[in-house]
């Protein structure tokens, strides 16, 4: 058992502000999961992503936003994937949690376009 809400780094990069991450597990092959933790009036900024990213709300609600600017809400339950170099930003208002996965080609499993089980 351990806790993955610790709070172990401040996020400042990118003019971001109320957020914090927690490394939780990393993989073979340059695979990174963290759990991030973004204050009410939090802001994670608008960056590049390094790699294929997951970022998979599990509490709260705000929004993210791709390379125009233009803020999508997202709440418990949703999923974004951004391509490695997408720009991207996320905030909100009241406070959310999120895990976020990194890694090269990731397969995203929606139920949707591919039908169940298939990469969409």
């Amino acid at each position: 058992m351990f806790r993955f809400d610790r709070a172990e780094q401040v996020i400042d990069r990118f003019g971001s502000t109320g957020a914090t991450a927690t490394r939780i597990a990393a993989g073979e092959g340059a695979v990174h999961l963290a759990c991030l933790t973004v204050e009410a009036g939090g802001i994670v900024g608008a960056h590049p992503a390094p790699v294929d990213q997951l970022f998979l709300v599990v509490a709260g609600e705000g929004w993210v936003a791709g390379p125009d600017g233009r803020r999508i809400p997202v709440s418990a339950g949703d999923g974004v994937r951004w391509e490695a170099g997408e720009v991207h930003a996320s905030g909100t208002a009241t406070g959310l949690t999120a895990l976020a996965l990194e890694g090269p080609s990731l397969d995203v499993f929606t139920g949707r376009a591919g039908g169940p089980g298939r990469p969409s």
